[in-house]
């Protein structure tokens, strides 16, 4: 790898290991065996080079929502049951020591210290609320209108929000992957009794 990939490499480590507020550049070119000058030119400054190891982590998720090596979505896609399957592959994701969703909790908050690094993480953030619909549909991403990344998108983008937001708090009364389908369901049947 040349220095760029372990900057990168070393940010990501730092960032689970020490949150984004308490990593120094000097905990990067520690962790990566890299110098400080570097940091400045290959990504600008260390909070751009945290900022892009923050989405670097989040894309390597995307394996283990889809089930990673196992079996994978197998329900049919936009059910109810691969909702089931898709949130408690979230969910397990939570539950794993040292869960970088806690990271994301603190960046959340961070933001309006952070303009650029917010302006970057909003772009990538757009991109995963494209990738959570076409985990659900089994749709390429490219091939996802943007109104349904802006509906149906955002919507799975929130429940990831909030769940974040439970699961640092309150993790004993944090819902699973069945108490979201049984709480969409419910929706679901109310909306069409209205």
């Amino acid at each position: 790898m040349g220095h760029r990939e372990d900057l990168l490499e070393g940010a990501k480590r730092c960032l689970l290991e020490k949150g984004f507020a308490r990593t120094t550049a000097r905990d990067i070119v520690k962790e990566s065996g890299t110098n400080l000058a570097s940091i400045g030119y290959h990504y600008g400054s260390k909070d751009a080079l945290l900022a892009q190891a923050y989405v670097a982590l989040v894309e390597e998720m995307s394996e283990a929502f889809a089930g990673g090596t196992g079996a994978g979505l197998t329900a049919a896609p936009g059910s109810l049951e691969r909702f089931r399957q898709l949130w408690s592959n979230v969910v397990a994701t939570m539950r794993e020591p040292h869960s970088m969703w806690r990271l994301s909790a603190e960046i959340a908050v961070m933001g309006d210290q952070l303009p650029e690094v917010r302006d970057h993480l909003a772009r990538a953030q757009r991109e995963g609320s494209r990738g959570f619909v076409a985990l659900m549909t089994d749709t390429p991403e490219e091939d996802i209108p943007e109104d349904v990344v802006d509906s149906v998108g955002s919507f799975y983008t929130v429940l990831m929000t909030g769940l974040i937001t439970l699961w640092t708090f309150d993790p004993k009364t944090a819902p699973d992957g069945e108490a979201l389908t049984e709480g969409l369901r419910r929706v679901m049947e109310g909306v069409g009794r209205a």
